[in-house]
């Protein structure tokens, strides 16, 4: 193994340093080489640190570090291994580990801070706190969360659709963090999209496995009086999907039969896949969790395209609905100006009562 580690090491120091070996054979680098003041030697042709610690009673590799390229994938690796290997401690105790098991990365502290912050257990912590503080500036605002997605969603391979155990599995697992999510930031409601149709099996089939995982994951949800929202996506923006219309997703809420398990009834996305809002939002409505706005062509504020929105408020409000509509959509317009022509379109079509 020791062996195969110092070849793929000799290929990467080839690979970044080459001009600094050959020039090093021939007995001294360019006065231009980034590596001249680590005053590098070569070591059965492996690039180690030089300097003033020949003399020095510490083990060789910590004496000699192995030199590795700033910007390399297996440097990437290697410091992954050792950030982990720490339990993911910081930027400091991480380089301190990586330098006294015997390499020297160049440009250290950045590297490492770069792998840090992409580490996903990392990223995890951070958000914990992150999230905390969402919630108290959202709480000293009036403002309240809206949805946010649950969990991994397969946009080209079927999982829930699939019955797969491990698929299963993974989901529920995604909702029990959720609900830890949910705690931090003041939520209630999370967005669940099934993931890609599973063409080897038929409809039926794959409804039945849908429904059997989100039964499972409503009983995790329902003592924390959670909801989890099923959102249909368009074909057009999202071909290939189990769930894209509105009695679909009726017809598995019913189903589950739990005060979990609701609709996210996208109006963007309904007008492109069945149109006929109104008499859909009427049929699905004590299923409706939640809404989220966008106006088609072009998913921006609503008067910018089809949809009469001060007719489909104007029923919803009529509904007596107290939740969330969610402004899902882009700014028709750049800067100030867009975030004005925001504010005035939900002026407009507002005006209903």
């Amino acid at each position: 193994r020791q062996a195969t580690e110092l070849q793929i090491i000799k290929w990467i120091q080839r690979s970044a340093f080459s001009d600094d070996i050959e020039s090093l054979k021939q007995g001294s680098l360019p006065r231009n080489s980034r590596l001249r003041k680590l005053d590098p030697i070569l070591d059965d042709g492996i690039l180690r640190v030089g300097g003033r610690l020949r003399k020095s009673s510490l083990l060789y590799g910590v004496k000699h570090p192995i030199i590795l390229p700033r910007k390399s994938h297996a440097t990437s690796l290697v410091i992954q291994h050792f950030h982990k290997e720490i339990a993911h401690q910081g930027r400091g105790m991480t380089m301190n580990h990586i330098r006294s098991a015997g390499y020297w990365i160049l440009g250290c502290s950045s590297a490492v801070a770069s792998v840090i912050h992409r580490c996903f257990a990392c990223r995890r912590k951070r958000g914990s706190s992150l999230q905390q503080k969402m919630a108290a500036t959202m709480q000293k605002r009036g403002i309240r969360m809206g949805v946010f997605v649950a969990h991994k969603i397969y946009w080209r391979k079927p999982n829930l659709a699939s019955g797969d155990q491990a698929l299963r599995k993974e989901f529920l697992n995604y909702i029990k963090e959720a609900i830890l999510v949910a705690k931090r930031v003041n939520a209630k409601w999370m967005t669940v999209v099934p993931g890609h149709v599973d063409l080897s099996q038929n409809m039926a089939y794959q409804t039945a496995h849908v429904v059997e995982s989100l039964k499972q994951a409503s009983a995790l949800l329902e003592p924390h009086g959670f909801v989890m929202v099923l959102e249909p996506l368009n074909f057009r923006n999202h071909p290939g999907l189990f769930l894209s219309e509105s009695p679909q997703a009726y017809e598995i809420c019913k189903a589950v039969d739990s005060p979990s398990c609701k609709i996210l009834f996208d109006i963007y996305h309904q007008q492109i896949q069945e149109g006929n809002l109104i008499p859909n939002i009427e049929k699905c409505w004590e299923e409706i969790g939640y809404f989220q706005i966008g106006d088609n062509p072009g998913r921006k504020e609503p008067t910018t395209g089809e949809i009469n929105y001060t007719n489909v408020f104007k029923y919803i409000h009529s509904r007596g609905f107290d939740g969330i509509l969610g402004m899902e959509h882009g700014n028709s317009r750049p800067d100030k100006e867009g975030e004005q022509a925001v504010i005035d379109a939900y002026k407009k079509v507002d005006q209903f009562i």
